[in-house]
């Protein structure tokens, strides 16, 4: 490649995330997830579209696939509140690994039976679509007022069942038959253990280490982050675990540290997880021939309704029995397990191993996504309306920012009270603050005052918290619930001083 060429690459991918970033606004006002938008940018650069490009390279997707999914999912990991997941999390595990057998099963029957696929090109297919998809999810979950149970119950399962899914599929598109399926049960266990071992680990020594270490430069702290996230993945994977589930519990635990200049932090990660989905959406569409499809858009309809409408909704009822959860949030679960580039990239994995009919598996996940996708995500609003599931107004979270003063043994901290804080109204001295903590700065409307006690605190502000380092993650917690609760936070139950060690005070991104 020449300097002229590198030129015209860099010209054409500058333009191509323009493009990108631009059709948010509209997926996002059609109700429409974009990886829908940057599919179709995909099929037009492609070789039946308007840009004439030939690309054929599975394999080279594959991998990109992989590396832009283990973005993703550190991005929604780092996003993801313990405090919020930890209720859900036994039956968010069942769904994912339950709950997925029970699909895989029910969806290869369906394409068996009433698609005429063999058993094998059945199985791959089955567990290929079984798997919710993260950036798919959490695309339309933004815009859906949901119950806190229900988006983390959705968000820890489209977290947590790549992983049994990439075995399976690996192992139905592995040559030779599969003997005995309490090896296969034995090996998937193996792998998620190795992986959740492994995660857990990186996640912890690296949160040590950075909440210890001051760094020179603010800019390296997200940087860093990333990097631990990544070195979880390829420890687990290198471990014979799974790395997808590695990365995700790392970028959790880190997400829930409370780590110095976290919002930074987690507008880079989310700004790489925007373009992991961008550049991994493109490319799986200049993957597929358009012109193929005809013939399996039939086949693929069939088998994305006995998914839909059969295989998910017995997944969530079989696997939230023993929970007791209520009938209307199990519906509007089932509905909401929408499909998106996961299960398009996990369509790569029989190609690249040669299995018979591969690319028409590939043709068949490609327009089931595409398809139910469509029909599932602008109607989940109007579903979650209908069973009365819409979640009434709360008090908005604080942005907190920190940065460790090390030579001084302390932390500065930056509070940005935002639209619908309940810290507005609130005095200095009902902020009722640990001893070893005080505000010793006040921004507003561009001036900034030392405050006295008795100084009302408004929408907008911004203030400047000095703690100490005993009391550091106390003074968090304490304006984090006067934030939700107001003045009378902890007197009355509201806001107490434990809540809030989910440390991002930002939303989820996919």
């Amino acid at each position: 490649m020449t300097v002229h060429h590198l030129n015209q690459l860099l010209l054409a991918c500058s333009l191509v995330l323009l493009v990108a970033v631009a059709a948010v606004r509209i997926s996002s006002r059609s109700g429409l997830p974009s990886l829908l938008v940057y599919l179709g940018m995909g099929v037009v650069m492609g070789q039946d579209g308007l840009g004439h490009i030939h690309f054929d390279n599975a394999q080279l997707t594959q991998v990109i696939g992989y590396a832009a999914l283990v973005i993703i999912l550190a991005e929604g990991g780092l996003g993801t509140k313990w405090e919020q997941i930890r209720p859900v999390l036994p039956a968010a595990s069942v769904l994912a690994t339950a709950g997925v057998a029970v699909s895989v099963g029910v969806t290869a029957a369906g394409a068996h039976y009433l698609s005429g696929l063999e058993w094998r090109q059945a199985l791959i297919v089955g567990a290929v679509v079984s798997s919710t998809d993260a950036a798919a999810v959490f695309s339309v979950l933004r815009r859906v007022p949901l119950p806190p149970r229900v988006a983390a119950t959705l968000e820890a399962e489209s977290g947590f069942n790549d992983a049994p899914v990439v075995i399976l599929v690996v192992a139905f598109s592995t040559a030779g038959p599969i003997e005995h399926w309490y090896v296969l049960l034995g090996e998937i266990a193996l792998e998620l253990a190795i992986g959740a071992a492994v995660g857990l680990a990186v996640g912890r020594l690296g949160a040590l280490s950075l909440r210890r270490v001051a760094l020179p430069a603010s800019g390296l702290y997200p940087i860093a982050v990333m990097a631990i996230a990544v070195a979880a993945y390829a420890g687990g994977a290198l471990a014979h675990g799974s790395g997808f589930l590695a990365v995700y519990l790392a970028s959790m635990v880190l997400g829930n540290a409370r780590l110095p200049h976290w919002p930074a932090t987690r507008g880079f990660a989310e700004g790489l997880g925007w373009i992991a989905q961008i550049g991994m959406f493109v490319l799986l569409g200049l993957l597929v021939t358009p012109h193929e499809l005809g013939d399996d858009i039939w086949p693929a309809l069939v088998i994305g309704l006995v998914l839909t409408m059969v295989a998910r909704p017995l997944s969530v009822v079989a696997s939230l029995l023993p929970f007791r959860v209520p009938w209307q949030e199990q519906i509007l679960m089932s509905w909401a397990g929408l499909r998106g580039a996961v299960p398009i990239i996990l369509a790569t994995i029989p190609m690249v191993n040669g299995v018979d009919a591969s690319h028409r598996i590939f043709n068949i996940v490609f327009v089931l996504v595409v398809a139910y996708t469509v029909i599932q995500g602008p109607t989940l609003p109007w579903l979650a309306r209908t069973l009365r599931l819409g979640r009434g107004s709360e008090a908005t979270d604080l942005g907190i920012e920190s940065a460790p003063l090390e030579r001084l043994s302390g932390h500065l901290l930056s509070v940005v009270i935002p639209e619908g804080s309940r810290m507005h109204g609130v005095e200095i001295n009902e902020l009722r603050l640990p001893a070893g903590s005080a505000v010793t700065l006040v921004v507003r409307e561009g001036e900034s005052f030392v405050p006295l006690p008795s100084t009302v605190l408004r929408r907008g502000d911004e203030l400047l918290v000095v703690a100490t380092d005993p009391v550091r993650d106390a003074a968090e917690r304490r304006l984090r619930a006067v934030g939700r609760g107001g003045k009378l936070a902890g007197w009355l139950g509201t806001g107490g001083d434990d809540e809030g060690a989910g440390g991002a005070s930002q939303g989820r991104t996919s």
